[in-house]
């Protein structure tokens, strides 16, 4: 009896999801566990911690610029800029601000808090997309929005007596640590909201805003670090700490190969399945750094990161294929993990 035709179509769409699952939560359960052990777990017999936040945005985007230049000549694309250089540039001050803000971030709050807290830029995504877009969303998204900040706001207010990060000296560390993530949340709102509006606006293919992006980031970050002072700090610290030199290689080759598993699973699966995925990757991700660095959670906090996680959930599996994309297209266009 001859094979139903469907079958084989069935197994390589499950190899597919397979390749496109396994290559995102390895990739980013890595760099979030990487992130965590770079900035907060001192290197060396001496005890130093690395200190230099835009020397890590300046690896990882100098690893992503060249990658995707290669794929863009390797599949005979032009490497012209499609839209004008200034608006690459837009993304990409606010897109070094958005990942400073994020490891800055790791100096006061631990990962576990940062990760949940990130879930909640569906409020900024929301906020520029209206500005920005002229965007109108349905009150289930609204509902979701104020589910997630409330869960969220639990996990934070109620953060472990144990769980002190190293650079913590107290409440207004603390707030500093609180403030850098609401200030990661603005502008990865307003980074996710301007890309989306320049792949409606331009005909622009993903490796050429990945390109001219991190290129800008590259430049931008560099001259950062040189105004700073912090580029010979930095490279003597890695070159006396071989591990951490290996670590932040690591970080930079799994923050561009995550890239490649994004940009397939929405080009294949769409935005839908793609918010799925992050959302379990997220939960692992905290998961892992509790095992891994003992960060202890209280009963208020695992209460906050069930209404988080069930909210997100229950919101992807309550929309509709028919329904046309709006907040996760927007969300899904980041030119970097987070």
């Amino acid at each position: 009896m001859a094979e139903p035709p469907s079958l084989p179509l069935k197994e390589n769409k499950l190899a597919k999801g397979t390749f496109a699952v396994a290559g995102i939560m390895s990739t980013l359960v890595i760099y979030g566990i990487l992130q965590e052990k770079i900035m907060r777990v001192p290197y060396g017999p001496q005890k130093e911690y690395f200190t230099f936040s835009l020397f890590l945005v300046f690896c990882n985007r100098i690893t992503t610029s060249a990658v995707s230049a290669g794929v863009l000549l390797a599949s005979k694309k032009a490497l012209d800029p499609v839209a004008p250089l200034y608006k690459y540039c837009v993304v990409s001050v606010s897109n070094i601000l958005t990942t400073t803000c994020q490891y800055e971030a790791l100096k006061y709050v631990s990962f576990p808090v940062q990760t949940l807290a990130k879930c909640a830029k569906m409020i900024p995504v929301m906020i520029w997309g209206t500005i920005i877009m002229q965007k109108k969303y349905k009150g289930q998204d609204y509902l979701v929005a104020f589910l997630v900040t409330l869960g969220c706001s639990l996990f934070i207010l109620y953060q472990a007596a144990g769980d002190i990060s190293p650079f913590n000296r107290g409440r207004e560390s603390t707030v500093w640590g609180v403030s850098l993530m609401i200030g990661y949340l603005g502008f990865d709102g307003f980074t996710s909201t301007f890309q989306d509006k320049l792949f409606k606006g331009y005909d622009m293919e993903i490796h050429n805003q990945i390109f001219y992006t991190t290129v800008c980031s590259c430049l931008l970050s560099f001259i950062g670090l040189i105004l700073q002072g912090n580029l010979l700090m930095a490279i003597d610290f890695v070159s006396r700490h071989h591990d951490c030199f290996f670590d932040i290689a690591l970080l930079s080759t799994v923050a561009t190969a995550s890239q490649f598993f994004i940009s397939y699973t929405i080009r294949t699966f769409g935005a839908l399945t793609f918010a799925t995925i992050m959302t379990t990757r997220q939960l692992v991700s905290i998961l892992l750094s509790c095992l891994w660095f003992g960060h202890p959670l209280s009963w208020e906090q695992c209460i906050g990161a069930v209404i988080v996680f069930g909210s997100l959930y229950a919101r992807t599996f309550l929309k509709t294929k028919q329904k046309p994309p709006s907040l996760e297209m927007t969300e899904t266009r980041a030119s970097g993990p987070s």
